[in-house]
């Protein structure tokens, strides 16, 4: 996907995925599928089985300004300590920000 969307921030929960990119070529809902369809196949492959990773749909937000980017990139950050997961983001890793 790398050569698809630039990656700004993302983090990466025990039951969902937060990911905020900028889309290059492709529409998102290409990449949204194509994302799902690699990644399935992978788990898969892993522990050996066969079946549905993903729910169907997905959320999107279209930002407008930086200040709703840099607000979504600290909320897609601050996912694990609202969770209760962790007491510092720090300690999570599975996440990175091209701003941290």
């Amino acid at each position: 996907m790398q050569n698809k969307v630039n990656t700004i921030c993302y983090t990466l929960m025990p039951d969902h995925l937060h990911w905020l990119f900028q889309l290059k070529d492709l529409p998102l809902n290409d990449v949204v599928r194509q994302y799902k369809s690699i990644t399935t196949v992978n788990i898969n492959k892993f522990n050996y089985s066969n079946g549905s990773i993903w729910q169907q749909n997905y959320f999107e937000h279209q930002l407008r300004t930086e200040e709703d980017l840099i607000n979504q990139a600290r909320y897609i950050v601050a996912n694990p300590l609202r969770a209760k997961l962790v007491n510092e983001v720090g300690e999570y890793p599975f996440w990175d920000c091209v701003y941290l």
